[in-house]
């Protein structure tokens, strides 16, 4: 058999070897055909008959994933994709293209699906436009509904006595739930980012993966021998005997490693120097908490709370917010949580929602994160509420996305003051001070820290975003993602300066991009005086131990190097040495 090599993304890093398992796509297999005016009811009804039975599927899922204890994940998303059937856009839309074009149901799905997943690829943020992959495996499953399939279900074959690695065109959290009853090594996908679920889910579960292939399903063979380097981010189809044997070597290697890492989960955290750095995660769920205690963080640095407000007719209320902050501040057992506040923009929004529904020009340069919610006060009002409100319940920060003007925080600030004494008012209790931060995403944001630091109680850089604005460079986009250069000089000098100024000013200042959970990226925070990194809990260990293996001292002397040359290959060798 022919050996060869297809290179991705890096959805989950760690290496897997065994044979590869492929899973079909009913997306891709669907036919059009026209019915009669008497038939047009039939079709509706079955379409109808499709979508209750994938409800009910869905439902029978979410119990399956509690009864399983998979992933805090997979229980929510499946709960999102049932309120997805639920929304006028699959419930009712597909009924109204079958009238239409008096077309089979299918088609009608199909139709309606392109015209969603369209809405969402011209969203700005780069999570939510991966959130697509909802409207894609919703349709899937309705799609095999129609076509009187049961669910297809993702059992092991029968082809050797090695791990089963799958290859998918795309895979839904529904489909995840099997990988912990049957162990699957890693999995393939030919779609999907390093945020869309498949990736969350992978590394939130410790699987490698690789996703975005493209060609994964139609050059591999069912059975044919596979290796996957998830952190070098390629496949190995087929390899010889040589690189067999050296992958398995590494392999073991790896699993050593982990094993001594959880030992690390109750020291101190703290450089060869003794200077103290604190642990946070980042998380998307309130059932994530489970992993926050198990990674041995000292609390959540990031808690994003957009799961509450997408894929929904309607604003999620003050109660249902409050319900969902309380269930994380419970799960981490008294450990601080930094709450965000939305980051949502007008092009993520369903009709009837707000005045701001048109599509804008340039989504990400447009109305999103603080933008928006300065524009929907009531909506923005609410939020805070049941922020102040779960402060009495634990400790609470408020963290607001993408600042860029001192206006925009003096309106925050009076709104938080207004969501005060409605609560006073209403005689409901939270914490008499409740900190304030803001993200530094963006690099307006970076040259105004030190005025910024006036009146905040602390500062959180999102990576992700600050080098794709300052680079100018959507990392999403494949025909320049190549030139999205965390170490870029100009990316170093912006950094140094945003934690140096914060630093001085006596504002604590996190970062939770990236860059944070990058162990190659560990020893040069230090160096730019950076006390505080906020990461995916998988990522805590790895990272502490590299701070529990360097000097800060000398860590600075190299990143004052690194901003002090424009020499490249000086710039180069300062950077290895680094992290030598």
């Amino acid at each position: 058999m022919v050996s060869f090599s297809l290179h991705g993304v890096g959805g989950a890093g760690g290496i897997a070897i065994g044979r590869a398992h492929k899973v079909s796509h009913v997306v891709n297999e669907v036919v059009h055909y026209t019915v009669s005016a008497p038939q047009i009811a039939a079709e509706i009804a079955r379409y109808k008959t499709a979508l209750k039975r994938v409800s009910e599927e869905l439902e029978t899922l979410r119990k399956q994933a509690e009864n399983m204890q998979a992933p805090g994940e997979l229980a929510a998303i499946l709960e999102v994709h049932s309120l997805m059937l639920q929304d006028s856009s699959v419930a009712e839309q597909p009924c109204e293209l079958i009238e239409q074009h008096a077309c089979n149901a299918e088609w009608a799905v199909s139709l309606q699906m392109q015209a969603l997943v369209e809405k969402f690829e011209v969203m700005e943020d780069p999570y939510l436009r991966e959130r697509k992959a909802d409207v894609l495996h919703v349709c899937e499953h309705l799609l095999k509904a129609l076509v009187g399939e049961a669910r297809e279900k993702l059992a092991i074959p029968s082809i050797s006595s090695e791990k089963t690695i799958l290859v998918a065109y795309d895979l839904s959290p529904a489909d995840v739930l099997h990988f912990k009853s049957n162990a699957y090594a890693a999995f393939l996908t030919d779609m999907g980012g390093v945020n869309s679920h498949t990736a969350i889910v992978a590394r939130s579960m410790g699987i490698p993966a690789i996703v975005a292939l493209h060609n994964a399903r139609r050059l591999i063979q069912e059975g044919d021998s596979l290796i996957v380097d998830g952190a070098a981010q390629v496949v190995i189809v087929n390899p010889d005997r040589e690189v067999l044997a050296e992958y398995r070597l590494r392999q073991s290697a790896l699993e050593l490693d982990r094993q001594k890492l959880k030992r690390l989960r109750t020291a101190p955290c703290a450089s060869l120097d003794g200077i103290s750095i604190s642990m946070l995660t980042n998380v998307e769920l309130p059932q994530d908490a489970v992993e926050v205690i198990e990674s041995g963080a000292d609390g959540v640095g990031l808690f994003r709370s957009e799961f509450l407000f997408l894929n929904r007719p309607d604003w999620p209320s003050e109660e249902e917010q409050l319900e969902s902050y309380i269930s994380l501040l419970n799960g981490v057992k008294g450990k601080p949580v930094t709450i965000r506040t939305f980051d949502l923009g007008a092009d993520k929004q369903k009709e009837g929602w707000s005045k701001h529904t048109r599509v804008a020009p340039n989504p990400a340069l447009g109305l999103r994160a603080v933008r928006f919610s300065l524009a929907e006060p009531l909506v923005f009002l609410t939020q805070l509420r049941a922020i102040l409100r779960a402060s009495a319940y634990g400790p609470v920060q408020i963290l607001i996305p993408m600042i860029s003007h001192i206006n925009e925080l003096h309106q925050v600030m009076q709104l938080i003051e207004r969501a005060k004494q409605q609560l006073t008012k209403r005689e409901m209790p939270f914490a008499d001070k409740v900190p304030l931060g803001g993200m530094i995403e963006v690099p307006a944001a970076a040259m105004l820290t030190h005025v910024f630091a006036k009146y905040l109680d602390f500062l959180s850089i999102g990576t992700n975003d600050l080098i794709q604005y300052t680079l100018a460079i959507d990392r999403t986009d494949e025909a320049v993602s190549y030139l999205y250069d965390p170490m870029h000089p100009a990316i170093v000098r912006l950094l140094t300066q945003t934690i140096r100024q914060s630093t001085k000013a006596g504002v604590p200042i996190s970062v939770c991009g990236e860059m944070a959970g990058d162990i190659n990226m560990t020893r040069l925070f230090l160096g730019m005086g950076l006390r505080s990194f906020s990461m995916q809990p998988a990522q805590i260990l790895p990272v502490k131990q590299r701070i529990l293996t360097s000097e800060v001292k000398e860590a600075q002397e190299w990143v004052n190097r690194l901003n002090r040359t424009d020499d490249p290959a000086k710039f180069a060798m300062y950077a290895e040495r680094l992290n030598a």
